[in-house]
């Protein structure tokens, strides 16, 4: 690790951006403090799987961060089944599966416990010169070289300084679950299992592909099926599903546990509708299947003076691109490379955040293009 350099990084958010942007910092000499609003653990908010693309693993090399071997659970081939389950379409496409949890296990590990702050909740901030200080509802105020807002789709320093720019709700959702590898029918596990698998339908599209277990295990038996089916509803059908069952209007998505009863079994008679055999029995087999919809979010701007947005809170690709993770990973690592790089060469913190900027907006701009462009096709939804 490079000699601290004595600047310092105020981060916002815990979870993956910020964990992977507070450790590529301190790779590049940086003290850095995480500030997370949940005052618990994170783990359980992933959602299951995760492509483990080369960004991600190139960002935690270079900040030394060591992940379990293997890291995830490989595919070869790519399956397209119809509503019948007989294979359409095979490829051979071979790639990495991991768990969110694990990454988020790891990056947090690797930083030391005194520098990351739960129950924090951020609130606004202001510019004091070169610096930024960071207020929170606790009263707590932290003053930093560079302020960091990893904190997501709802992210608060975005809302303060472009409360124009809203996350817009797409016109479908994500249904996710996950199922114990043992707890899946032979039928079904026989027919996914070392494959990256899809049925496509009318209007709607379902993925599977296993994952590491609760305990980051990839050994045969001790996985996880993680499943995806993107379904279309209106935003009034949408506003009803986002009613928890404890009749709580949630503002953004449903996480395990929170779905209505009457929704569950409404998902599953829809499973057995619009799907296969393979894919009803991932839908059958999932206790707590949980439901995120699909918006877009573009920031015109990641650099304000020295206050800056990162990975989802400045853009959200869909994930039919599975790189929203990816994306966060290399806005962090391409952060650090250039904060480095300007300390080596004596540019100006300034001068490498303008450019750091122009890089990462055309990069946002091509993958929230890509994932609309893919999205709409899969979804049969006219742009």
């Amino acid at each position: 690790m490079t000699s601290f350099s004595g600047f310092r990084a105020v981060i916002i958010g815990g979870s993956l951006g910020g964990l992977v942007a507070a450790a590529t910092l301190r790779a590049a000499g940086w003290h850095v403090d995480v500030f997370e609003t949940s005052p618990n653990e994170l783990e359980s908010r992933g959602g299951g799987g995760v492509v483990l693309q080369p960004d991600v693993l190139e960002a935690l090399h270079f900040a030394g961060v060591a992940l379990p071997d293997p890291p995830g659970v490989a595919s070869g081939e790519r399956i397209y089944l119809d509503r019948h389950d007989d294979i359409v379409e095979k490829l051979y496409m071979p790639q990495m599966q991991t768990s969110w949890s694990l990454l988020y296990r790891a990056m947090k590990n690797a930083l030391p416990a005194q520098h990351l702050h739960a129950g924090e909740t951020f609130i606004n901030y202001r510019a004091q010169g070169q610096q930024t200080i960071a207020l929170f509802e606790s009263g707590r105020q932290e003053v930093a070289d560079l302020l960091i807002g990893a904190d997501g789709i709802r992210s608060t320093l975005r809302s303060r300084l472009l409360p124009e720019v809203v996350p817009a709700y797409a016109g479908y959702v994500a249904w996710r679950g996950l199922v114990e590898e043992r707890d899946l029918p032979i039928h079904a596990a026989d027919t996914l299992r070392e494959r990256f698998s899809f049925q496509h339908g009318d209007g709607h599209s379902a993925l599977s592909y296993l994952i590491p277990g609760d305990d980051d295990s990839t050994v045969v038996g001790e996985r996880r099926w993680n499943w995806v089916w993107y379904r279309k509803y209106s935003r009034a059908q949408l506003d009803a599903l986002l009613i928890d069952r404890q009749g709580v209007a949630r503002p953004f998505s449903l996480p395990p546990g929170s779905t209505k009863s009457a929704d569950i079994a409404q998902l599953r008679d829809d499973a057995r509708l619009m799907m296969g055999p393979t894919f009803r029995a991932l839908v059958d087999a999932t206790e707590k299947p949980f439901m995120q919809p699909i918006v877009d979010l573009r920031a015109p701007q990641m650099v304000f003076g020295r206050a800056v947005l990162l990975g989802d809170a400045a853009s959200v690709p869909r994930p039919h691109t599975a790189g929203s993770t990816a994306k966060a990973a290399s806005n962090a690592h391409a952060l650090a490379l250039a904060l480095l790089s300007a300390q080596q060469s004596g540019e100006s913190i300034d001068s490498a955040l303008k450019r750091w900027e122009s890089q990462q907006l055309q990069r946002g701009g091509r993958m929230t293009e890509l994932g609309i462009s893919l999205g709409n096709r899969l979804m049969n939804i006219a742009r």
